[in-house]
């Protein structure tokens, strides 16, 4: 296949559009298989992009190095596949910004609240950090092989939410082991309910949660928005990912094997942004057409003031002051 045709090959993936106990790194015909888990489901954009990404892998490889995905949480949770990585167990995760921060902490700084409302400014950001946060991955024995995107963070709720004070008496859904929205949660006085993605639609059917922070595309493609009455019109903020590989496991690939890696996986990656992007603005009309608006701007001072304290008590804690200054400059620009 030319060249052309494979990029075309991945454009269309794209367009139709977030661990084995065993050694499996070598089948039986010796082609190297790296072993990679998302909570992304089957047919979501992800996978369907890293599909086409393995395909595209094998093909220029003679079929000698391919991509094996676990998806749908079926090897666990983000912080399992951490674990898993470190035993050896996986190869390599799509995480979110939860994953990315066990690993390296200061990575967190591009979820610092309220810095960035636009793509734009995420992408500015990302490429002058990138090589600063690169190097910090590898020195924790990890390949950052391609940012991914999870949309524009949002508020989904059973009840209306239009200032910080109305989280006080909501049920807010928070990550297990996220540290950011935590912070923001803590600044307001409101109570967060720690569950994993899984428990999220269970605890929207009981009442245990009634809100949650995410994307369009996160509230429809697992159902909450079903659960949920109202959303927040304006964006605060924009949902981080990334693909990480253990560097040991891409060490030992031969050169033209590493190459061919690298290269596949930052087109994939390429593609893999623009197709969430889309997919979420196509979510954000699901949503609009069944739950209700709510407008911010009218508190958007205390939002601001809310977000502005958050991340700077984290400065220091999971980044630098001067690493969070930078960030604010770039999404200023």
């Amino acid at each position: 296949m030319t060249k052309r045709r494979t990029i075309l090959t991945l454009l269309v993936a794209s367009l139709a559009l977030i661990a084995p106990g065993t050694q499996e790194a070598v089948d039986a015909q010796g082609a190297t298989e790296l072993r990679i888990a998302t909570v992304a489901p089957e047919g979501s954009p992800w996978m369907r992009v890293f599909r086409a990404w393995d395909q595209e892998l094998r093909q220029r490889t003679n079929g000698q190095l391919g991509l094996r995905f676990y998806p749908g949480g079926s090897q666990g949770q983000e912080p399992d596949y951490i674990d898993k990585m470190r035993a050896g167990q996986l190869d390599g995760a799509a995480v979110t910004s939860t994953g990315l921060g066990q690993i390296v902490r200061p990575v967190l700084v591009l979820s610092a609240p309220g810095v960035f409302q636009e793509y734009s400014q995420l992408d500015r950001a990302r490429r002058r950090l990138s090589s600063r946060l690169e190097a910090q991955f590898e020195r924790n024995g990890y390949v950052l092989a391609g940012w991914g995107d999870v949309g524009k963070a949002r508020l989904f709720s059973k009840r209306r939410i239009a200032q910080p004070s109305d989280m006080r008496q909501a049920r807010p859904w928070v990550p297990r082991g996220d540290a950011v929205f935590s912070e923001l949660l803590n600044v307001i006085g409101a109570n967060p309910r720690r569950l994993g993605i899984p428990e999220v639609y269970p605890a929207l059917q009981t009442g245990m949660v009634d809100t949650v922070p995410g994307s369009a595309l996160a509230a429809v493609s697992l159902q909450w928005y079903t659960r949920l009455d109202y959303y927040s019109q304006q964006n605060n903020g924009i949902l981080i990912g990334a693909t990480i590989l253990k560097k040991d496991k891409v060490d030992a690939l031969s050169e033209e094997h590493r190459t061919a890696l690298m290269e596949t996986s930052q087109r994939a990656h390429r593609l893999l942004a623009r197709a969430i992007r889309r997919e979420d603005q196509r979510s954000l009309g699901v949503i609009q057409r069944r739950l209700q608006a709510v407008d911010l701007d009218p508190h958007r001072a205390e939002w601001e003031r809310v977000g502005e304290q958050a991340r700077n008590n984290l400065a220091g804690r999971l980044y630098p002051r001067a690493l969070l200054d930078a960030v604010i400059r770039a999404a200023g620009e």
